[in-house]
């Protein structure tokens, strides 16, 4: 068993590569330009959603209330004309900076869990493919395989789900590799 505290220059360095590499993959390199159609007639669109002042939010469109709406027939007509909507609406503007501050939180909660699991797994002095396996195993679990219920569910592009799980798998990969680089003697 390795003690967690002696994880933590690793843990911090993984993330911050995974933050590198993510920023190269989503503005450097054209891979995840096509994940997102632009719709149709786009400022008219912006418009009429503008004039319904929703508030921020997840939603779903028709979306009963209760179960008994759920199984009418005038539900079902609903649904049978379409279109079925999943969206979620955003402020206006962007807070990128926010945005990058709560994406390295996270890669470091990646990190800082895959470091915990290996560390319990392997002691100090553990062969690099052993760390470099279990670390990347985890890291793939949050990075790549979390991202499959959006398609499951919620009918995202399988094609832009296998972008995100192959970014997952590099993501993944470095984490693993910066803990077994740095991993205790």
């Amino acid at each position: 068993m390795t003690p967690l505290a002696s994880l933590w220059l690793p843990i911090l360095l993984s993330a911050v590569f995974v933050f590198v590499m993510s920023s190269v993959l989503h503005m450097m390199l054209p891979w995840h330009r096509t994940d997102y159609s632009k719709v149709p007639n786009e400022d008219a669109v912006a418009a009429a959603l503008r004039g319904f002042a929703i508030p921020p939010g997840d939603y779903m469109m028709p979306r009963p209330d209760t179960r008994a709406e759920m199984a009418s027939p005038e539900f079902a007509e609903k649904v049978k004309k379409g279109p079925m909507v999943v969206m979620t609406i955003m402020p206006g503007g962007m807070n990128m900076a926010g945005n990058l501050a709560q994406w390295f939180g996270f890669l470091l909660a990646v990190s800082l869990f895959a470091a915990y699991i290996t560390g319990r797994a392997v002691g100090a002095g553990a062969g690099s493919m052993h760390v470099v396996q279990l670390a990347a195993a985890t890291a793939f679990v949050a990075y790549g395989v979390g991202l499959w219920p959006m398609s499951i569910w919620y009918r995202r592009s399988w094609v832009t789900t296998f972008k995100s799980t192959v970014d997952g798998l590099i993501y993944a990969l470095i984490t693993g590799a910066t803990l077994a680089w740095l991993w205790p003697k």
